[in-house]
């Protein structure tokens, strides 16, 4: 399977949220998927399903060993990894944070794409030049992420978080993508060209871990782009680096949005987040479909 996605979410009381992504990678035909967490989180994850991929190699503090030598197995992973989804139920532990700053140092030497999230947006927070001026990232802070990212960065946006504010913190950050998920979804690389929204229809409910499915399908999306960029796949047209990026964002987006849409109609106000991820196969035949009758 050519498209392999790896998520960090190590502790325990936060182990839901990688079943969620993972069933989103699968929904949208990722191919293999690893969860990478703590030992007591993975006893939880493996029961979800059998088909899970778990490695219960982050650690906690306190705990004996290093971040670099937490990362080491890891970092051996990212050669054969399409994408990786890191921050959902990550934590703000010291040590977990510092392994996956070594993780992040790794994958941008190797040029894996990379989507981050929830906690890994704290540790762009503190250490902005771990992600400054790396294109293959894309960051999905809501509202209040987003405000403390362009703080953090001296950004003064004026209370922005749309268009302009969006593109100002892009640039401060160097060209990475970012999505301000929100009413409306804005993604910019800081540039005219790559700035767009994402206002299709969505339900009238919005539940926490809905950005679970964002993050999932922007995964899937990236890993799907790395391949297409190697031309390991027989294509039509030449798309660029820039084009696929935002194209991976912006479907993220959609479907997530589709999904939001097609559970409020089901499910009304009881709406869980769990919901969101049963509606992925029909959000992506709709929005998307296969080859030979696709909507694109």
């Amino acid at each position: 399977m050519p498209e392999t996605i790896s998520i960090f979410s190590p502790p325990f009381h936060r182990s839901i949220n990688p079943s969620e992504k993972l069933w989103t990678f699968w929904l949208t035909d990722s191919g293999q998927s690893h969860v990478i967490c703590t030992p007591p989180a993975a006893n939880v994850i493996k029961t979800y399903s059998p088909n899970l991929m778990v490695h219960p190699i982050m650690r906690e503090t306190p705990s004996p060993s290093s971040a670099s030598t937490i990362a080491a197995p890891v970092v051996a992973m990212l050669a054969n990894l399409h994408s990786l989804v890191i921050g959902p139920g990550l934590g703000r532990d010291d040590l977990m944070q510092a392994t996956v700053a070594e993780i992040i140092k790794a994958a941008r030497e190797k040029g894996t794409p990379l989507v981050l999230d929830a906690d890994a947006l704290w540790l762009v927070q503190k250490q902005p030049e771990l992600v400054r001026g790396y294109k293959e990232c894309i960051l999905t802070p809501n509202v209040v992420e987003f405000g403390r990212l362009a703080k953090a960065v001296g950004v003064d946006t004026g209370g922005d978080t749309g268009r302009e504010g969006c593109k100002a913190l892009a640039s401060a950050l160097g060209g990475v993508m970012v999505v301000r998920k929100g009413l409306v979804d804005w993604i910019s690389d800081g540039s005219d060209q790559w700035t767009v929204v994402g206002d299709g229809k969505g339900g009238k409910k919005r539940s926490g871990g809905q950005g679970d499915t964002l993050t999932g399908s922007i995964g899937t999306f990236l890993a799907w782009r790395k391949v297409y960029l190697e031309g390991s796949w027989e294509t039509e047209g030449n798309m660029g680096r820039e084009e696929t990026l935002m194209l991976a964002a912006f479907g993220g987006s959609a479907i997530t949005r589709e999904c939001s849409r097609l559970a409020f109609a089901k499910r009304k106000r009881s709406l869980q987040a769990s919901d969101l991820t049963d509606e992925v196969p029909v959000a992506f035949e709709t929005l998307i479909g296969e080859k030979e009758e696709s909507k694109l």
